[in-house]
């Protein structure tokens, strides 16, 4: 996605309408019966069942939907509406499904020492190993303002959300877009708001109804940490889409780590606002944009793997792609966009076309980019890095200690913004020669190969000082998400970085 996309979506009703009248099959309804029997909730853990056969029954708070994956697994369905505390519990013979819009909590305002009256707190809390799926395109888990979520996996049992058609063992490598995916609503501040007295915040997250932002910087919504997000996004309408994950007006008292988006059908991740931190991201395959961020978004993140899917001949998706406030609003008031970026390697397209890029800056961005590594295949016609947009190039947009390797260096309409502002950081190379290399096991997503480990070309580059630029960062010897073939902080809990570890 591109610019300023904020739409309100009337009701989740209207959305199901939209996409029946589109053809979808993956429309689900309220309920996932046709698994086959069971009927009502369960009580707590009986005596577990042996391997290969599914619980007898459902921890309380969950409704009972029958069987899935050739009647191995109990499907056990989140309620819609998650008030007070509710824990998914890790159970064998177990996996979990959310129908609809699930929501945690009711929206509670812009204020946290006045919630909006009548609204009620969620807090969701998902043992490590868990698996939660959806059926369709209005299917997604969305936190709403003043709520909570606490998923935590580990390295070896990473917490994973996913499709149906997964869990049923038919989805390929090219499958996408099999239901919504996860929404973190907070309030921090965002370009939408008015922050002097009295605060005002209009925003709805893309893809609902859901209201965000506040003045609240360290707003907390919780921890995600060791978590897949497989086979999600979805368009609700034309440039109003779900992603894999979006997090909007997210404070920077939310701890997002150790995350892969898989997949996704539109961006990998979207920030809309907010002063989210993030560390350890993994995106694979999104058709859209990788990591894509909008109205205001002050936050940072460090080491991240981005590869994206071959495109589609009109998309302009990249594998970063910033903005904030349209062009038309004069520069001086708006409220930028101030993104940090370390440690980041982002591997482009093979793209037929100059439409892409694998580092894209738009309207409203003031971001400094340090330590990272963009490349692309030989014989792509993608640039390496565009800056569309010249208030944005005049707003001072920093790179330093980053290394490009592309057949083109900067997109051809783009050439004089963009190399100003890349030669006038410290530390750049941009037209260097990749010798980024595989894991020794590498394997493929999507047919683009998955070279994001550092050669020599890379790791002769002197990184900045990071730390002294954001301090959420910390210091490295090193350029780009991956030092060398010792450094495996990716492996264990995502899927099909190496052979063995297919999504």
């Amino acid at each position: 996605m591109t610019g300023l996309r904020l739409k309100t979506l009337l009701a989740i009703s209207a959305s199901a309408m939209i996409l029946a009248a589109c053809g979808s099959a993956e429309v689900a309804s309220p309920g996932e019966g046709d698994f086959g029997g069971g009927t009502g909730g369960g009580g707590g853990g009986p005596t577990p069942p042996p391997p290969g056969t599914p619980a007898a029954d459902c921890p309380s708070g969950f409704a009972n939907v029958g069987l899935v994956a050739g009647n191995t697994l109990r499907v056990c369905q989140l309620p819609q509406q998650i008030l007070g505390a509710l824990t998914v519990p890790l159970r064998a013979g177990t996996i979990y499904s959310i129908s609809g819009r699930t929501e945690v909590g009711t929206d509670r305002g812009i204020d946290p020492a006045s919630p909006t009256p009548g609204s009620t707190q969620g807090i969701l809390t998902i043992e490590p190993g868990v698996r939660i799926f959806a059926s369709g395109g209005s299917d997604y888990l969305i936190v709403n303002r003043g709520s909570q979520i606490f998923a935590e996996g580990t390295a070896t049992q990473p917490i994973v959300f996913t499709s149906r058609q997964d869990v049923e063992g038919t989805t390929t490598e090219t499958s996408q877009g099999q239901w919504g995916g996860l929404v973190l609503a907070g309030r921090a501040p965002q370009a939408n708001c008015q922050l002097t007295a009295p605060v005002t915040c209009t925003g709805t997250v893309e893809g609902t109804s859901a209201f965000y932002g506040g003045n609240t910087p360290a707003d907390n919504s919780g921890r995600v940490r060791y978590v897949q997000i497989k086979y999600s996004g979805f368009e609700i309408s034309a440039g109003n889409e779900l992603q894999g994950l979006t997090m909007a007006g997210v404070g920077s008292g939310t701890t997002i780590e150790f995350v892969q988006v898989h997949n996704s059908s539109d961006d990998g991740i979207e920030i809309f606002g907010g002063n989210v931190n993030l560390r350890r991201i993994v995106i694979t395959g999104a058709d859209d944009d990788g990591l894509d961020t909008d109205t205001g978004w002050r936050g940072g993140a460090q080491f991240g793997i981005v590869t994206q899917r071959p495109p589609n001949a009109t998309s302009r998706s990249a594998g970063f792609e910033f903005s904030s406030a349209p062009a038309s609003t004069p520069l001086a008031s708006r409220y930028v966009s101030q993104p940090k970026i370390a440690n980041f390697t982002i591997v482009g397209r093979n793209s037929p076309t100059d439409a892409h890029t694998v580092a894209h800056f738009d309207t409203g961005t003031d971001a400094t980019i340090i330590n990272s590594v963009f490349t692309s295949p030989a014989g792509s016609l993608a640039g390496c890095m565009a800056i569309n947009d010249a208030d944005t190039a005049t707003s001072g947009v920093t790179f330093n200690s980053v290394f490009m390797s592309c057949p083109l260096s900067y997109r051809p309409a783009n050439v004089a913004l963009s190399s100003a502002a890349f030669t006038a950081g410290t530390n750049n190379t941009a037209a260097g020669t990749s010798t980024l290399t595989a894991p020794a096991s590498g394997t493929s997503i999507s047919n683009q190969i998955l070279t994001f480990i550092n050669g020599a070309n890379e790791t002769a580059i002197t990184p900045a000082n990071a730390p002294a630029v954001y301090p959420f960062f910390t210091a490295t010897t090193y350029i780009g998400a991956v030092q060398n073939a010792s450094d495996t902080w990716w492996q264990g809990w995502t899927c099909g970085l190496t052979s063995g570890a297919t999504c």
